[in-house]
């Protein structure tokens, strides 16, 4: 049997904090990081799990993929047969630019790819002799002084490039590289809760924080139909969504309460957890990156229990997966949101504790996101295997790319 494979992907946004691509990494067996002597294979392996293992809508949805070259990979043909609309190559900063490598970036600029330059921290001979091929240049701002990073930043800017900003991880660190110019953002401080003491939920939030509510108390029809008709964009949403239920089932659709029997109370559900991540794209700067993110984590833990165990399980393991990045969009410690609702204990101890079999996927579902991890540790979920996380993953990616946002 193949060993598993895991694609991982760093976000990468733009300054209204839109996602705009990620940067693919490949992680393979036991601990889901890659460790290879030859970048030529560990590339090789991204370029063939990425785009024909599980296939490039798969991989990246609409986004762009950057994807790391060492100099025996820059050189390759292999890397030819790639979209050049859909891909950025990344030129690893342990590539030596040399006239071959010039000559090499020019072919690629005329068949139409994109270049990029992978952890910048001077403006060096070198650089300057390819900088007019290049589109991209990551800087890791964390290996440059603040104080120098203008005087950096200038150098690079008497020249069509954009500067891409890596490891940004706090929503301080974004404010300081926008304000000194950065066009793209690489990192996870979307994802990073920034806690607003004394916040008000908007209406918007609100009402569905309270449609929430009513579906995890298991509350009647005409009450979730009330609070439903409270919103005239949820109306609308909800009644969208249930027109393709209709046509599948060759039903109509007559009233806000048809559309909520029509869809069923589970999927009403899943449909209100995903909701709150793009409904409050007017009060938040980031309900795209966080939607991608929230989708894929709910739906990773989904799938890993799904058919393995009871079905409520499933349910339950979406729901502290989505639940698990609210505070970073509500602004509001997650503690105070799941007090607010009535949830399960095992939904309150995986979300606040990391505890119980929920809490285990939900640590697992986490792994699968970082950059560089440890070994998974599959000893208290028994009944995984590492072919389960990979294909549940897989699946998770490719559905949460169908959600838009």
């Amino acid at each position: 049997m193949n060993e598993p494979l895991f694609l991982g992907r760093q976000p990468v946004l733009d300054h209204n904090h839109t996602l705009v691509g990620y940067e693919l990494l490949f992680r393979s067996g036991q601990g889901n990081s890659a460790h290879f002597s030859d970048d030529l294979a560990a590339t090789a392996t991204v370029i063939n799990h990425s785009f024909s293992d599980i296939g490039c809508e798969v991989a990246l949805g609409p986004y762009d993929g950057y994807i790391n070259l060492s100099a025996p990979l820059l050189m390759s043909e292999i890397i030819e047969s790639l979209p050049n609309d859909r891909v950025i190559f990344e030129i690893l900063e342990t590539v030596a630019i040399d006239a071959g490598i010039v000559e090499r970036c020019k072919l690629l600029k005329s068949m139409g790819y994109r270049l990029a330059l992978d952890d910048v921290a001077d403006f060096t001979e070198s650089i300057e002799s390819i900088i007019d091929m290049i589109d991209i240049v990551k800087i890791d701002a964390s290996m440059v002084e603040e104080a120098r990073l203008p005087a950096l930043i200038g150098k690079f800017r008497k020249h069509p490039v954009r500067l891409l900003a890596e490891k940004v991880e706090t929503q301080e660190q974004f404010d300081l590289y926008q304000r000194l110019g950065f066009d793209l953002f690489q990192g996870y401080y979307f994802a990073r809760p920034h806690i607003i003491q004394g916040k008000r939920l908007s209406h918007s939030e609100a009402v569905i924080m309270r449609l929430f509510s009513l579906i995890t108390e298991d509350a009647d029809t005409p009450e979730i139909e009330q609070a439903v008709k409270a919103s005239p964009t949820l109306s609308y949403h909800l009644l969208k969504l249930a027109n393709s239920a209709a046509r599948g089932a060759n039903s109509e659709i007559t009233s806000i309460r048809s559309a909520i029997t029509l869809l069923g109370m589970q999927s009403l559900k899943r449909w209100l957890q995903i909701l709150i991540y793009s409904q409050t794209a007017k009060d938040k700067a980031f309900p795209n990156p966080l939607l991608q993110l929230a989708a894929t984590r709910g739906k990773t833990m989904e799938n890993l229990v799904s058919g393995k165990r009871d079905a409520n399980l499933a349910g339950k393991a979406f729901m502290v997966g989505i639940m698990s990045l609210m505070d970073a969009l509500l602004a509001i410690p997650l503690q105070e949101i799941v007090a607010s609702l009535a949830l399960s204990q095992d939904i309150k101890s995986a979300l606040i504790e990391n505890k119980g079999e929920l809490g285990e996927l939900l640590l697992l579902a986490k792994t699968l996101e970082k950059k560089q991890v440890g070994e998974f540790d599959l000893s208290v979920l028994p009944y995984l295997t590492l072919h389960d996380l990979s294909v549940a993953h897989a699946e998770a990616l490719s559905w949460a790319n169908g959600i838009g946002g």
